[in-house]
């Protein structure tokens, strides 16, 4: 692997607000290339001396001393069910730290390529017909080859595990809140994210539209304010992620705070990218929340408080 590679990830630019992504492109002991956003990617490394989990499923193939935390390597061929590494592969292989859902982990893959950057617009959904259980979120084209970019929340339900029920406590100070016919619309283009929030919003009376990307949502929302103002004004919130293809979801803020008629809607950014520098962007781009994927409660929380404090004026805007 390119040493340059390794020691680019840390001073990469930040492309967030700009609909633009740089994508960390790695293989997995064949000519398919993968991806993964820069932004999750704290660092590449060679695979350092692995320790065995008792018990655990075949796709972690260990825990990992790196740089004096103890970090679970995922190995990400098996994870999305492909041939599970070899002893003497793993020894040659490299790990690509990084930080989803609130916390640290690892990934082994064979090979890390480079860096590239690209527009959202430029990434696209699977193919129509693409199995649900494929692991992707979008693929994109880089110099005539399709990287296959992975639904990581996806990986996380089948390897780790996530909990998805509001918790008896928190239930009984969140229901109740949403008025009656009320809807919620959910952007994300991970099917397994999207079906995790509407099993939050459901345990709290609302109902869900979904949508897979930042750019289905924002034609939805238009076409709700040009024939259906009834709809929107039934419209309670929005619960988007941020990476998604073709418009992330800082641009889908953007677009709706722009547009007279929709700039009234709360919106709720969730996204496995955590950190300071999504709480400043949340106010750059005018969303109202921003929280950090996935934990059932405290998202109940945070849509419990846009309930409680939503502004009734969009009957005013349409």
């Amino acid at each position: 692997m390119k040493k340059d590679v390794i020691s680019s990830v840390d001073s990469r630019t930040r492309l967030a607000g700009h609909n633009r992504l740089e994508l960390l492109v790695f293989g997995l002991g064949d000519d398919q290339l993968f991806g993964i956003n820069v932004f999750k990617v704290r660092e590449v490394i060679r695979c350092p001396k692995l320790t065995d989990v008792p018990k655990a499923t075949s796709a972690v193939r260990g825990i990992a001393d790196v740089r004096g935390h103890t970090i679970t390597i995922i190995d990400l061929s098996d994870a999305i069910g492909s041939e599970r590494m070899t002893p003497a592969a793993v020894a040659e292989s490299f790990v690509i730290i990084t930080e989803y859902n609130r916390a640290v982990q690892g990934f082994l893959v064979n090979s890390v390529d480079r860096i590239v950057n690209l527009s959202w617009k430029e990434v696209m959904p699977p193919p129509t017909g693409t199995n649900t259980s494929n692991f992707l979120t979008a693929v994109a084209r880089v110099d005539g080859s399709l990287v296959e970019i992975i639904d990581v929340e996806q990986i996380f339900a089948k390897v780790v595990g996530v909990k998805e029920d509001i918790s008896s406590d928190v239930l009984q100070d969140v229901q109740g809140l949403a008025a009656v016919g009320s809807i919620a619309l959910v952007v994300d283009d991970s099917l397994v994210a999207r079906n995790q929030v509407r099993n939050t919003l459901r345990q709290m009376g609302l109902d869900c539209v979904m949508a897979n990307n930042g750019k289905e949502a924002f034609d939805l929302l238009r076409r709700w304010a040009d024939s259906s103002p009834e709809q929107l004004n039934r419209l309670a919130l929005i619960v988007s992620d941020i990476e998604m293809p073709i418009m992330d979801g800082y641009a889908l803020t953007t677009q709706i705070r722009r547009d007279a008629r929709l700039k009234g809607l709360y919106v709720i950014l969730h996204s496995s990218l955590s950190g300071g520098f999504n709480e400043s962007m949340i106010k750059r781009v005018g969303a109202d929340q921003f929280i950090a994927k996935f934990h059932p409660d405290d998202l109940a929380r945070v849509i419990a408080e846009a309930l409680k404090n939503r502004p009734m004026h969009l009957a005013e805007s349409v």
